[in-house]
C-alpha cells in the first residue's frame, strides 16, 4: 500500500519543469506582439517561465541594444539585424534562426474599399497612404520596394504618411488618419482570417522576402528561460500559432 504513494511522490519530483521559474526579456519587432503576446501566454503555462515583451521597430532595438538595453533575446523582424548583433559580439553565435516569414498587405478598415488586385494605388482616391518608416522598420522597406517596382513611388510620394515601426503605421490606418496602407499581414490577421476591412496581399516577388530572425542576446546567455523560449518558438504549439497570423516559414 505504501508502494503507489512513494512512487506518486517520485514522479512529481521528477516533472519536466524547471526547478525555478525565470523571467527573460525579449525585444519583440511590432509585427510580431501579437502572435507573441499569444505565444507568451502559453509559454509560461507550459513551462512556468515568463517572457516580459517590448515591441518596436527593430533598427530602435538595434541601437538600444548597442547602447546597453536589457534585453535578453530579439526577435526582429529581417534577418540582417541579428546577424549584425552576432557579428558584433552582442548575441550569442549558434542561437540565430528564423522563426518567421512575414508578408505585407495593402489594408483598409474599410469593407470593399482595396480591391484584390492593389489597384486603388494607381487608380487614387486617397489623400494618404501610410507606410512604416524604411530607415528603421523592415516591413516599410518592403513597402518602398513594392512602391518602386510598380512604378509609384514618385506619384505617390506627397500622400506618404510615415510610421516609426509597423505598429504605429497601423494605428494611422485604423484610426482613419490615412485611409489604406501597407501593413504587416499578422496585424489583419487572425485564426486564418481577416479580423476587418478589405486588403490586397501584396505578391512576393515585389519585394525581398521578411526573413525574421530570433536571436539569444549576449544579456540572455546564461538564462535558462531565454533558451526555453528560443527552444518554444520551434515547437509545434509556437509555429501554430505564428502560420494562424499568415507567417510562412
Amino acid at each position: 500500500m505504501l508502494l503507489r504513494p512513494l512512487a506518486a511522490v517520485l514522479a512529481a519530483i521528477f516533472l519536466p519543469f524547471p526547478v525555478q521559474a525565470a523571467e527573460v526579456q525579449v525585444a519583440v519587432a511590432s509585427n510580431f506582439l501579437a502572435p507573441m503576446q499569444r505565444i507568451a501566454a502559453a509559454f509560461e503555462r507550459d513551462t512556468g517561465h515568463r517572457a516580459r515583451l517590448a515591441s518596436g521597430a527593430t533598427g530602435k532595438f538595434y541601437a538600444q541594444i548597442r547602447s546597453g538595453a536589457p534585453f535578453e533575446v530579439l526577435l526582429a523582424a529581417d534577418e540582417t539585424t541579428p546577424a549584425r548583433l552576432e557579428a558584433e559580439g552582442r548575441a550569442v553565435a549558434g542561437t540565430r534562426f528564423t522563426y518567421a516569414i512575414g508578408q505585407l498587405v495593402l489594408w483598409s478598415p474599410r469593407a470593399e474599399y482595396v480591391d484584390a488586385e492593389g489597384a486603388i494605388l494607381r487608380r487614387g482616391g486617397f489623400a494618404h497612404l501610410a507606410v512604416a518608416s524604411p530607415r528603421t522598420a523592415p516591413y516599410g522597406a518592403a513597402a518602398a520596394q513594392v512602391l518602386a517596382a510598380l512604378g509609384l513611388a514618385d506619384a505617390l510620394a506627397p500622400r506618404l504618411v510615415s510610421g516609426e515601426n509597423i505598429g504605429q503605421t497601423y494605428q494611422f490606418v485604423a484610426s482613419g488618419n490615412a485611409e489604406l496602407g501597407f501593413v504587416a499581414l499578422s496585424q489583419v490577421m487572425a485564426d486564418d482570417k481577416l479580423t476587418g476591412g478589405s486588403a490586397w496581399q501584396v505578391p512576393a516577388d515585389l519585394y525581398a522576402p521578411l526573413r525574421q530572425d530570433a536571436v539569444m542576446l549576449e544579456r540572455g546567455a546564461d538564462n535558462p528561460a531565454a533558451a526555453a523560449l528560443l527552444d518554444y518558438l520551434r515547437g509545434d504549439a509556437a509555429r501554430a500559432l505564428i502560420r494562424g497570423y499568415g507567417y510562412r516559414f
